[in-house]
């Protein structure tokens, strides 16, 4: 049998080798399910990165989604999408948030089935497809001119909220930036509580490197009415088999701290709209 095939169908020996060395999945609230009562429900689809803490005969336990250090609540009851990756493949399955652990955690209902990703079409398969966020990105090369660009984000982000045509009367063009090098776009993978995992094209590797530091603004409308901007360290790079590369940023706040909680409440405030999407739905 070949290798994929037998991981596929022995799923579960697969996801212990991912707790066994520590390792994560990704989860998504599931949106395009028939029966699903996010079905519908606008905008892109927010991934958390949380790590697999222990499997059990009738659930998985993982941590909390989490956000800048901040947990992210999920109700019990909701479908989600999952995911999985050992070396260059990768897996993705249905499960359900079962609720709290008591001791910590998160408890999500075990697959029935996994079903490998094709390798260009990284969160798609027979049964699920996700849209992942957008982000704008700068190499960033001077630290220290981020904090009058990230005040004059929080003031674009508040207005947009207040005002009635929804952008805050402003072009991206109108936009504060720091001191940066050529942009360039990115998707975004996941969220952790640290950081962020990114997807970048080849033909931006080169830009990629330029700088230890990016200038991002992600893009989570229309929960948020206008792109969230925010300083990342790149931690680590990866490139896959189709020469993308997969970047894990750290959030990094340290060159104006006040930053942190506007980011938290933002991406709070974006969990917080999809899952009343969900109970309205679900009405």
């Amino acid at each position: 049998m070949p290798p994929n095939r037998s991981r596929t169908e022995r799923w579960r020996d697969s996801i212990e080798q991912v707790r066994q060395r520590g390792g994560a999945l990704e989860v998504t609230l599931a949106r395009g399910a028939a029966d699903s009562p996010l079905r519908g429900v606008s905008g892109a689809d927010l991934v958390w990165r949380v790590r697999l803490l222990d499997i059990r005969d009738d659930h998985m336990l993982v941590e909390q989604p989490a956000a800048a250090g901040r947990v992210i609540r999920l109700d019990a009851g909701l479908d989600l999408i999952g995911a999985f990756s050992i070396g260059q493949n990768r897996w993705m399955f249905h499960s359900r948030t079962l609720g709290d652990e008591p001791r910590g955690g998160l408890r999500l209902a075990l697959p029935t089935r996994v079903e490998r990703c094709q390798r260009r079409s990284f969160f798609r398969i027979s049964t699920a497809e996700l849209s992942l966020p957008r982000l704008e990105c700068w190499p960033l090369m001077d630290p220290m001119t981020v904090a009058p660009a990230e005040i004059a984000n929080r003031d674009h982000v508040l207005r947009s909220a207040s005002a009635t045509s929804g952008d805050g009367g402003l072009t991206p063009e109108d936009i504060l930036l720091p001191e940066v090098g050529p942009g360039f776009t990115a998707r975004l993978l996941n969220v952790s509580g640290g950081g962020l995992g990114l997807l970048v094209e080849p033909e931006n590797a080169q830009t990629l490197h330029l700088s230890h530091y990016l200038w991002m603004r992600v893009d989570l409308r229309p929960h948020v009415p206008a792109p969230i901007a925010m300083t990342g360290r790149v931690a680590h790079c990866h490139t896959d088999s189709t020469g993308c590369i997969h970047a894990g940023v750290a959030f990094e706040f340290g060159f104006n701290a006040g930053h942190r909680e506007f980011v938290v409440e933002q991406v709070g405030r974006c969990v917080a709209a999809i899952l009343a999407g969900a109970r309205r739905a679900a009405a």
